[in-house]
């Protein structure tokens, strides 16, 4: 049981640093409160708010592999290499594609509640 407790301590850790260390992490995190808010302000469904439970996962799940590639990258081969630099560039990418597709989804969750 000590170690399931401590790799819970040891994910949230995690987090922290993420939030520490990225500061895409704290436009995530905005975006984040912002989409709970309006969600729960305009009462969505509880399909729609799966869907953007989902979206939102998708973004910060990214970013926490994103950031954990940018780590392992650093310490594996500090000095530039343009392997790493593309590694780095794809990770990114995913993210970008992530937070794309969560405002999208985002906007056709939104619209019909703002405008019906």
């Amino acid at each position: 049981m000590r170690k399931r407790i401590a790799s819970f301590r040891y994910a949230f850790e995690g987090i922290a640093v993420m939030l520490r260390t990225q500061p895409n992490a704290w436009i995530h995190t905005v975006a984040t409160v912002l989409v709970v808010g309006l969600a729960w302000g305009l009462d969505v469904n509880r399909t729609d708010a799966a869907l953007l439970v989902v979206a939102v996962a998708l973004v910060w799940v990214s970013e926490a592999l994103n950031t954990g590639i940018e780590f392992l990258a650093d310490a594996a081969v500090p000095d530039p290499h343009s392997l790493i630099k593309h590694a780095k560039d794809a990770a990114a990418g995913a993210v970008l594609l992530a937070s794309i597709a969560a405002a999208i989804l985002g906007w056709l969750v939104f619209a019909p509640y703002l405008w019906p």
